[in-house]
């Protein structure tokens, strides 16, 4: 059996003193996917979704990657230190989610990837969580030095099923946070200070975290793109 395929969203960074843009993404997504059993596919940006339909229509999966600041359902404005998200990134990565979820394929969200799909579902972030809700910072960015933190796992949820505990230390890299969770989502961890930390659809097809699992191999968050390919092959 074939291994099933999963879509990997990818960063742009537009031209700069003339050298040309670059699409990219962190090498440990596509590492996690292949250690998890999946075959992973960069999808690449375009002006035409119709380039793409012959590759949408053999992903089994997809990941939403981290990324720059999105700029929907945004409650407050962007901070200086968090650029928004890139016109032809946003215009990919609605039209490759549009096409997941006609698919009905397992979708996993990470930190900029959960915060687009809870845009998606009407649900509202802020732009700056710990100068508006006087949260713990919790990005590299403000500290100077790597942020980790505890996360409270909701029991009985998919989420806590998969990671078989109630309570976890992540690592963390955002500014903006879900201020208000999408209609559908239901929250599943949030950290100490009351950031929510995750989410998940009822039936578990989509799972959103605010950290990086990707960074952590080798833990019980490996689990978390286990549950994604195990789902895909079932497509």
């Amino acid at each position: 059996m074939n291994p099933p395929i999963i879509g990997i969203t990818t960063g742009f960074t537009p031209e700069k003193n003339q050298n040309r843009a670059q699409q990219s993404v962190n090498h440990d997504y596509v590492l996690s996917v292949e250690r998890a059993g999946g075959c992973p596919v960069l999808l690449p940006m375009t002006e035409n979704p119709k380039s793409l339909t012959s590759l949408y229509a053999i992903l089994d999966g997809l990941i939403i990657t981290g990324g720059p600041g999105i700029v929907e359902g945004l409650v407050g404005d962007l901070p200086n230190d968090l650029p928004p998200v890139q016109s032809i990134r946003h215009k990919n990565d609605l039209w490759v989610f549009d096409i997941a979820q006609q698919k009905d394929v397992p979708i996993l969200g990470i930190c900029y990837g959960m915060q687009f799909i809870n845009a998606r579902f009407g649900g509202t972030l802020y732009a700056d969580v710990q100068n508006q809700n006087n949260t713990l910072a919790h990005s590299p960015k403000r500290t100077g030095e790597p942020v980790f933190h505890e996360i409270n796992i909701v029991p009985n949820t998919h989420l806590a099923d998969l990671l078989n505990t109630h309570t976890s230390e992540t690592n963390s890299y955002h500014i903006q946070a879900i201020e208000k969770a999408g209609q559908g989502l239901r929250v599943n961890a949030q950290s100490p200070d009351q950031v929510i930390e995750g989410f998940e659809t009822e039936d578990g097809r989509i799972i959103g975290v605010q950290f990086h699992p990707e960074k952590m191999p080798g833990t019980t968050f490996d689990h978390i793109f286990k549950n994604l390919i195990t789902k895909a092959a079932q497509q």
